[in-house]
């Protein structure tokens, strides 16, 4: 028999469920969080919950909101069991559930995001969140605000009804001036080296399209924390949703995540925060090398051995790990090409880091796929493994590796498995990604020339054939003979 997710129906789960303690219908609401995925649910809105069951930051519950117009279905299923959601703990030693009861709201999705630009121009709400991937905070190649983008022109010509979260963030912010009621914190929550810099860069470079005064009170203000996230967390499907029902619990937004969570974070907030430290979040003034310990070892990590289990037909991260080729594939590129590039920061080395990630990526209860790592490789090869190459390249350290997993993403961009089955289009840029790989074949420099994702890159000659080599070689012998001769094994 399995329990209906509802606030009436808390007081009826199962035992073995942990559930709030706190009275939900006391909360009031502090932040609105852009981007109800399940990430956010699993990590921010988990601390946040574990803070309220100390009796602590009941006056900043979240208020969720999206965008996109998928974002309405995430609305009727949360709205449809108030808010709550099951967390599932996938722990090699024991699976455990827990409800999570920090959200209260989620408000209409619609055109405009007038009901948004309304709930963020209250003064009660002090923080605006987002997580919107790391593809979502219109930069151009070299790292610049792109402020020719259609959706960035459309918010500057219609900035009371935007279609954007930044464009909706700088709408909220112009009623709180004009009302005297003063900025809201601006936090990143998404895997973005910076990302604290980034949001600043594009709300206040929106802003500045349309209203240099209020662009320099937002500048002045508002505060953007940098912050560094982390936490394995697959998407939802078929199979998760039968594993809540295993709990006694019928939930229609279930969320699984591993048996770790970080979280890093400034401490720059102009308008109050949670205590997110007393349930182990860490407040810092310098969160840059968190950050860049955990995108160039974790994040590059995952696209490292995702192209390649993508072409091989593997399923999963863990099936990845699994792999002999693809496992040694991600420790010697980690430890021989990476590692020289990262620092350490308090309490762990970068070769630490690494055999910890070798262990979370390995837990065979994660049933993160292969595909949701290897999306939006376009934003993730530029973001998470190119600042390495140029890295490598400045102190004239090793990129053969580095330039193979470049020529893994170029051929799996073709379209094809190894075993000649379909991949489905998994990049918002696939069908140029595809032309470009294709055209490859014969040329290599027609995929490094795709200047937005590589900059002057396609003009470095030791990068430039490193990179034809392997690919060439893929062609000629495949993947598996590619990896065999790059790892020895």
């Amino acid at each position: 028999m399995t329990i209906q997710l509802s606030d009436a129906a808390l007081s009826d789960l199962p035992e073995s469920v942990r559930r709030p303690t706190y009275d939900r219908a006391a909360l009031t609401p502090g932040i609105v969080h852009i981007g109800l995925g399940n990430f956010h649910r699993a990590h921010q809105a988990w601390y946040l919950h574990r803070l309220m069951d100390m009796g602590l930051a009941h006056d900043w519950a979240i208020v969720g909101a999206g965008v996109r117009a998928p974002d309405a279905a995430q609305r009727d299923r949360l709205l449809g069991q108030d808010c709550l959601t099951t967390l599932i703990e996938l722990d090699p030693a024991g699976k455990s559930a827990e409800v999570i009861g920090s959200m209260i709201d989620f408000l209409p999705v619609e055109d405009g995001n007038g009901a948004l630009i309304a709930r963020m121009s209250d003064p009660v709400i002090r923080i605006v969140s987002l997580t919107v991937t790391e593809g979502g905070y219109y930069q151009t190649a070299d790292g610049g605000f792109d402020a020719d983008h259609d959706d960035i022109r459309h918010d500057a010509a219609h900035p009371d009804s935007p279609r954007t979260a930044f464009g909706a963030m700088v709408a909220a912010l112009r009623a709180r001036r004009a009302a005297g009621a003063g900025a809201f914190t601006c936090q990143s929550c998404d895997n973005l080296q910076g990302n604290g810099h980034i949001l600043r860069r594009t709300v206040v470079g929106l802003a500045r399209m349309t209203d240099t005064d209020l662009a320099d009170w937002i500048d002045t203000n508002a505060t953007f924390p940098n912050a560094m996230v982390d936490c394995i967390v697959p998407a939802t499907g078929p199979a998760e949703l039968a594993l809540v029902r295993e709990f006694g619990v019928a939930d229609n937004a279930p969320v699984t995540h591993e048996n770790f969570r970080q979280w890093v974070i400034e401490d720059a907030f102009c308008a109050g925060r949670p205590d997110w430290d007393k349930v182990g979040a860490t407040f810092t003034h310098d969160v840059h090398a968190f950050e860049a310990m955990k995108l160039r070892l974790l994040n590059a990590g995952h696209q490292i051995i995702s192209n390649a289990g993508e072409l091989l037909g593997l399923a999963t991260i863990a099936e990845c790990m699994a792999n002999p080729q693809v496992h040694a594939l991600f420790r010697k590129v980690e430890e021989d090409e990476i590692v020289p590039h990262v620092a350490a920061v308090p309490g762990m080395t970068p070769q630490a880091y690494v055999d910890l990630i070798d262990r979370r990526f390995s837990n065979p209860e994660i049933h993160d796929t292969v595909r949701r790592v290897a999306f939006d490789g376009s934003s993730r090869h530029p973001g998470f493994l190119l600042p390495v190459v140029r890295d490598a390249l400045k102190t004239g350290t090793s990129i053969d590796g580095l330039a193979l997993v470049e020529a893994l993403w170029a051929r799996m961009c073709e379209g094809t498995r190894e075993d000649g089955s379909t991949i489905a289009a998994n990049d918002p840029h696939w069908d140029a990604l595809v032309i470009a790989a294709q055209a490859a074949r014969l040329d290599p420099q027609a995929w490094l020339a795709q200047t937005r994702f590589y900059g002057d890159l396609s003009q470095n000659a030791a990068f430039a054939a490193a990179f034809g080599a392997w690919l060439a070689f893929i062609h000629e012998h495949g993947t598996a003979a590619a990896l065999a001769r790059y790892t020895g094994v």
